[in-house]
């Protein structure tokens, strides 16, 4: 019934959707089996892509060929860039997704990708021989073989819901968990544990009083998710969202519920997320405070579902509800369904190589919310690693690992394999040293190279960075060499409270000033700068590289002196009980992560700088 497969991927999240996609067009045979194929690619919580260093790994995958921003283009109903007032490393772009639109697009692209197979059924284990994956079980019976298959399961293993005093089985609401992997990769010698997120109420957006609300409309200008193509949203299209807070009262009601919390009542084991933390565990941590922001989100073009971001709870839904009913804007309001938190089984992340291949189990990978991470855009980037890893695997070649200094995905990868994680693993741009390498507006200069050589990025992508390349350096090239008069700019200096000029000065160098950006330089009486023929992109890129280089030119120097640890290669064998003068914690975190080289070595938590000097020391340094 089967062919025998390159690649299996498990789970239609956003993870599998973006490692299914990434194998085949690689050239993989693929089959991506999930249990409902009219949720493939879901958005199980908020309707958004991007935000805070999620909008810099959306950009990511771009670059490297994956779907994701193409998705997010297309299904866009607002779009806006946060952190705007800061420098552009902290520029990160958000969108508020039409949900039934971004599934729809997901598939739709998946169906035209060639080499990928779809099938409807419960994955309940995987198939082993030598230490080596070599296909699947269903839940209806069948065994399905592949080189290589890649988990990412979400939410689904043996995931519990919990509504108040409820609790039931699930995945998703109103889906079914998924049984047997965890006990059998138990069996194997893997660890396990518990994780948990929850969800908020979806609210009739017909039944609310928006005037009670303040609005928060997108941006004028409308930026791409996408190197290869524009947003289709217009501006004056876009879809509002809105900004109520909860009160005293709102908090009072909700402190009623505490006694059928499963949180509080200790029916829930696993961890939550604590960036993301339920209404109930905001007022009980931060009690001080008198009210919390809550964001109203419509759900798409063509529907009144609200989802109440801020308002996640797992309390009884009658609470939920009356205490709802006292957030100003939200006094008649109905319930499509209550929030609830759902927890799941997870995989610490310790045990898998950089490649997000296991270490215990040859050529079977892991991605997503199964390594402990939460966010689609977290899960994502996973996929489209393991994906690209799982077909580079069936080839024989080496796998690609994108270094810190190069992605955020090298980032959040190198986190999860070297320190674990304990709790839901969320990007933040504090958690990159060198976030100033890595911006948002440059994702495709950093990786489309890369890709493009894997052959996953296409031509035409790579002509467009050529040619943005160049017309970047044209611009620079023009600043660098044209001399601006005083009497020609000192009105708008004035203007921007810059200091006059006496003397000509170069466009490039005025630019470095607080204050004088390109656009305005442009538009300033008198001048010509002979640049209306670039693209905003092209302009923005150049002004960026203009500005910073400083900062650009140090982070490099130190990723060049970092770069010396990367390159120390230690072997598979190490014997590190030989070293006798390392900490106990080292020995131990070197014995259980393995690391590859002496920089990742530097990185796994708990180990000190004399740890790494020690086998320095011992590696003929």
């Amino acid at each position: 019934m089967f062919l025998e497969y390159d690649v299996i991927v498990v789970g239609g999240g956003h993870a599998g959707c973006e490692a299914a996609a990434a194998s085949a067009n690689m050239g993989s045979r693929v089959l991506l089996v999930t249990m409902n194929m009219q949720t493939i690619a879901q958005m199980s919580c908020n309707p958004a892509m991007g935000g805070i260093a999620k909008g810099q790994i959306v950009k990511e995958i771009d670059a490297l060929g994956g779907y994701s921003g193409i998705v997010t283009n297309r299904s866009a109903i607002q779009y806006r860039m946060l952190n705007h007032s800061k420098g552009p490393a902290m520029w990160s772009p958000r969108v508020q997704s039409d949900r039934m639109v971004f599934a729809g697009i997901w598939r739709e692209l998946l169906e035209q990708t060639p080499n990928v197979d779809f099938y409807q059924d419960m994955v309940t284990g995987i198939i082993v021989n030598n230490d080596t994956v070599c296909g699947v079980t269903t839940g209806m019976g069948h065994e399905i073989k592949s080189k290589t298959v890649i988990l990412t399961n979400g939410t689904f293993l043996n995931g519990t819901i919990h509504i108040g005093e409820k609790k039931f089985g699930g995945g998703r609401v109103a889906e079914k968990s998924a049984k047997g992997i965890t006990e059998q990769l138990v069996s194997l010698g893997f660890e396990a544990s518990r994780l948990k997120t929850g969800t908020p109420p979806r609210i009739d957006g017909r039944s609310l009083d928006y005037s009670k609300m303040e609005e928060q409309k997108g941006d004028e200008f409308v930026g791409s998710f996408s190197y290869l193509e524009n947003p289709t949203l217009k501006s004056h299209e876009q879809r509002s969202c809105w900004i109520t807070y909860t009160n005293k009262e709102v908090h009072e009601v909700l402190k009623t519920g505490f006694d059928k919390s499963p949180m509080y009542q200790g029916r829930i084991e696993g961890t939550g997320p604590r960036y993301c933390p339920s209404v109930e565990d905001k007022i009980s941590r931060f009690a001080e405070k008198e009210r919390h922001q809550i964001f109203v989100e419509p759900e798409g073009w063509k529907t009144v579902e609200v989802y109440v971001n801020g308002f996640s709870s797992s309390l009884p839904e009658d609470v939920q509800l009356k205490a709802l009913r006292l957030v100003p804007g939200f006094e008649n309001c109905k319930m499509f369904r209550p929030g609830y938190a759902i927890e799941y089984d997870y995989f610490p992340p310790t045990q898998l190589k950089s490649s997000l291949e296991t270490k215990k189990i040859n050529n079977l990978f892991f991605a997503g919310q199964i390594n402990g991470t939460t966010g689609y855009e977290e899960a994502a980037c996973q996929g489209l690693m393991a994906g690209i890893n799982a077909h580079l695997k069936t080839i024989n070649q080496d796998p690609l690992i994108l270094k810190r200094s190069e992605a955020y995905i090298g980032v959040l990868i190198d986190d999860l394999i070297n320190k674990g994680t304990d709790e839901p693993y969320r990007m933040f741009t504090s958690r990159a040293e060198y976030r100033t390498l890595l911006r948002q507006d440059n994702a495709d200069i950093r990786l489309t190279e890369i890709s493009y050589r894997l052959g996953l990025a296409s031509q035409e992508r790579m002509d467009n960075l050529l040619r943005k390349k160049q017309k970047v350096d044209e611009i620079k090239e023009i600043l660098a060499n044209i001399s601006l008069e005083p009497k020609d700019i000192n009105k708008y200096l004035e203007n921007v409270c810059s200091s006059t000029l006496v003397n000509k000065q170069k466009a490039s160098q005025l630019l470095l000033r607080p204050g004088v950006d390109l656009k305005g330089l442009m538009f300033a009486e008198n001048l010509n700068l002979k640049l209306k023929d670039y693209s905003a992109e092209e302009l923005e890129q150049a002004e960026i590289q203009i500005k910073y280089e400083t900062y650009i030119n140090k982070e490099k120097e130190l990723v060049n002196k970092m770069s010396e640890l990367e390159n120390l290669k230690i072997p598979d064998n190490f014997n590190y009980n030989n070293l006798v003068s390392l900490s106990t914690e080292a020995r131990q975190k070197f014995l259980k992560i393995r690391p590859s080289t002496l920089g990742q070595a530097s990185r796994i938590s708990g180990v000190n700088p004399s740890d790494v000097q020690i086998l320095m020391v011992y590696m003929g340094r």
